[in-house]
């Protein structure tokens, strides 16, 4: 199975919402939230060849000629999740040969960047995520409901409470 940069945030969010995703239950396409989200990152950065996508897999945001990957974020919400998200593709491309990579998360709507590099540690962290991953999409029914806080935006609410 082939991991994407959407199935790495939802196992930091949501394992549900993981399972979900990894049996083709969709439920972002009418949600607000995610219609902002392609609102922001369709207006932001238009000088940028954006949509680098990789392998048919990894979707980065958009590559600097100086060897820095940018992914668009509207806030610091779910700023681990996000930093997560960046480690990925930054170790997916070491794994792909490519070093010396940085990466970069940029918030248009707040005027703030965050540098996020990837350590030999965050890599052990990743393969044994990688693994974890792999095990919830193969598993034969979603976890539980978390009833986090975040639960009430989420596209899945109703498919987990309703």
């Amino acid at each position: 199975m082939q991991i994407n940069g959407t199935m790495v945030s939802y196992y930091f969010v949501c394992k549900r919402k993981l399972w979900y995703l990894c049996h083709n239950i969709r439920m972002e396409q009418e949600n607000e939230n995610v219609k902002i989200g392609k609102i922001l990152d369709e207006s932001s950065y238009r000088q940028e060849e954006k949509h680098v996508m990789i392998d048919n897999l990894i979707n980065i945001d958009f590559i600097k000629k100086t060897g820095v990957l940018h992914e668009i974020k509207k806030s610091k919400k779910m700023e681990n999740v996000e930093i997560w998200q960046v480690k990925y593709y930054l170790y997916y491309l070491h794994q792909k040969g490519l070093s010396g990579i940085k990466g970069k998360i940029d918030y248009p709507l707040l005027r703030q960047t965050m540098d996020v590099d990837l350590t030999t540690e965050d890599e052990q962290v990743i393969e044994n995520m990688l693994t974890e991953i792999q095990g919830i999409a193969e598993g034969p029914i979603p976890a539980i409901p978390a009833k986090l806080r975040i639960c009430k935006s989420c596209a899945y609410y109703d498919l987990c409470y309703i």
